[in-house]
């Protein structure tokens, strides 16, 4: 079972294929240079790839001795728009691009292992697919893998994935038994009423106070009507009304757009329910119109029982810790679309603290550590020999 120690040597080479990538970061489904350099490098190592999954997405196959099974293992490869803050040497050259959440890790990390398993077929049998995977950042990328035949072209028995997690403990890898992440849904709400002089509120239907209204009203639901042990969050992120240049109009119309995660289906339905309730008996109350809208983007990311345990298996023999009860957390991950089709878990990479004080992921500060790259490539390598045994 390969350890960190091993890929030492390799650590120069992750090193410089993570570095470029920060470099040169790419939003979703634009990750035209990032999927071609990696599949250069497959190929390099004799590694069988299929481009243009979704646009971007790349599939390498490693087929060891004769078996079976198969499993497949992911990596995102796409950036954020955001300005990098970091003044590093390989600090982004693209405006407005940055790899912020570590993927140009994630890919490296994979990379490493690609390099390994190619080189040791003969440690596992059967097939490992290589899914490197575009647009993870909020546009879906897993959902257009999979509608576009991923695992019809490429069938595989389980999916894993693996994100770093700053704060966590170098080297740990915390894989947790259930959910892991929350769903992720976007909700939009217009009041239209009458506007009117603002000195003259009772010639129009205020628009205003009835988003008010609403906005405290969507407390409610985490707070009276979720479980306080389950989990439930619903966020205002966007009010669009009237005109800055002109205070002394109560305007026509007030738009709100936020976000909505839960851990459970049934209380995801239920924000959904409710949202839409309170948004119509808020209008009703204020005699103005609503329109609610409830967008459905991804699931909950929750892990099955038997591949979150052979991760935990995997990490015993690699990682500096193991853990299987680190929390939930209410970020959102488009790797539920692949939990809902095949069984899969999800596991965390303990990065350690970041360097900079406000550099953890999504953040202009932010950028992965190189010596967590070791790390990754052993964890996927023993997952590999250990489920492909």
């Amino acid at each position: 079972m390969p350890s960190p120690a091993e890929f030492a040597v390799a650590l120069p080479a992750m090193t410089a294929w993570r570095q470029d990538f920060h470099r040169h970061p790419e939003l979703g489904f634009q990750e035209h240079r990032t999927a071609a350099r990696v599949a250069d490098l497959l190929r390099g190592w004799g590694i069988a790839v299929t481009e243009g999954i979704a646009g971007t997405g790349v599939v390498g196959t490693i087929q060891g001795r004769p078996g079976n099974r198969a499993i497949a293992l992911r990596a995102d490869m796409d950036a954020l728009a955001m300005t990098e803050a970091t003044g590093l040497t390989y600090a982004s050259t693209t405006p407005d691009r940055m790899h912020a959440c570590g993927h140009d890790g994630h890919t490296a990390m994979l990379l490493g292992a690609a390099e390994w398993l190619a080189a040791h077929r003969d440690r596992f049998a059967g097939t490992v697919q290589l899914v490197f995977q575009p647009a993870e950042e909020s546009l879906g990328g897993a959902r257009v893998m999979a509608e576009e035949g991923l695992f019809e072209r490429f069938p595989v028995d389980a999916i894993y994935g693996l994100h770093n997690l700053p704060g966590l403990p170098l080297g740990t890898v915390a894989v947790p038994k259930g959910p892991v992440l929350a769903s992720s849904d976007t909700w939009e709400v217009t009041f239209t009423g009458i506007g009117t002089h603002g000195a003259k509120p009772h010639l129009g239907r205020d628009a205003t106070l009835a988003a008010a209204a609403f906005i405290l009203g969507l407390q409610a639901i985490a707070a009276r009507e979720v479980d306080p042990l389950g989990t439930a969050v619903v966020s205002v992120g966007h009010i669009a009304a009237g005109d800055a240049v002109a205070p002394n109009v109560i305007p026509h119309s007030v738009f709100l757009r936020g976000t909505a995660r839960a851990l459970e289906e049934a209380v995801r339905t239920h924000l959904e329910t409710r949202i839409r309730e309170i948004a119509k008996a808020v209008a009703l109350q204020h005699r103005v119109q609503a329109a609610p809208r409830y967008i459905r983007r991804l699931g909950p990311t929750v892990n099955h029982a038997a591949q979150a345990a052979v991760m935990l298996a995997a990490a015993t023999g690699t990682a500096t810790a193991v853990r299987d009860d680190h929390p939930p957390i209410t970020a959102g991950e488009d790797f539920s679309e692949f939990l809902a089709r095949i069984p899969g878990a999800y596991a965390w990479l303990g990065t350690g603290e970041p360097v900079h004080p406000e550099g953890f992921q999504h953040n202009v500060h932010f950028d992965f550590p190189d010596a967590a790259l070791p790390h990754g490539a052993a964890f996927w390598c023993s997952l590999v020999e250990r489920e492909l045994a």
